[in-house]
């Protein structure tokens, strides 16, 4: 059964829409915990647009949970997570332009970069994921990257009128990268309405989710939003778009 790790970027994005004390994320993610949240994700940025430096270091030290941390393959990055010390390290793309995070690494091209940055996190016993497309390619070299986890980009299985093939690949991508003897996680544009087939893959230890959360909190309030992803989490139908095989 998949676990649930809550991304709360946009609770701080709310908060930095005003440069102001509140929302903040570290007062719900106590919210989103109480909620059965298995984990929190933020995203530290290098421009700093919505998760602030002191939002992470307060969360490493309240959390009953763990923490994810997401951040960019860069010195000043790795630097401030060997402080920290979250739970785990996401190594995701980032470009100032994008809104959200737009597609997976390409670690092929990036991969002597990327292991610059997973020796010495790994090496001070902070285990590294790498957010990546569902691509052959790309998961044989998150394996020589020597990450123990990878994130599959469900983007383009969230955006798509058509998500037999995308679940399918999805799939696919899950069982080599376990073949790899890499572990599993997901995330991105995961909604209440499509998150119950990836949920249901096999080998997928953990989704992350957090606009349609956070968006369904406005109405029901946090603790509650969680608690309807968690059961759809733990209790997926059976309605499933690809059977596996």
């Amino acid at each position: 059964m998949a676990s649930l790790g809550i991304n709360l970027d946009h609770i701080a994005t709310v908060r930095q829409a005003r440069r102001t004390v509140e929302p903040d994320p570290v007062q719900l993610a106590i919210l989103a915990e109480l909620g059965g949240a298995d984990g929190i994700t933020v995203h530290l940025r290098e421009d700093r647009r919505h998760i602030q430096d002191r939002d992470v270091e307060l969360l490493r030290h309240t959390l009953g949970s763990r923490l994810n941390l997401e951040m960019a393959a860069t010195k000043e990055m790795v630097a401030t997570a060997l402080r920290v010390r979250p739970h785990q390290v996401t190594l995701v793309p980032e470009r100032r332009e994008e809104v959200t995070t737009e597609g997976g690494l390409d670690v092929v091209r990036q991969l002597p970069v990327l292991r610059q940055a997973v020796e010495p996190l790994q090496g001070e016993g902070i285990p590294v994921s790498l957010f990546v497309d569902a691509e052959v390619d790309q998961l044989i070299a998150c394996q020589a990257s020597g990450a123990r986890w990878v994130e599959l980009h469900t983007g383009a299985y969230a955006n798509t009128a058509s998500p037999a093939a995308e679940l399918a690949r999805l799939q696919a991508g899950t069982r080599l990268a376990r073949a790899l003897g890499l572990r599993v996680n997901a995330g991105h544009g995961l909604t209440y309405q499509n998150v119950e087939p990836v949920a249901a893959i096999p080998a997928m230890e953990e989704l992350n989710i957090g606009h349609t959360i956070v968006a369904r909190a406005l109405a029901v309030g946090l603790t509650n939003a969680v608690h309807q992803m968690k059961a759809l989490i733990r209790n997926p139908r059976q309605n499933l778009l690809v059977t596996e095989g």
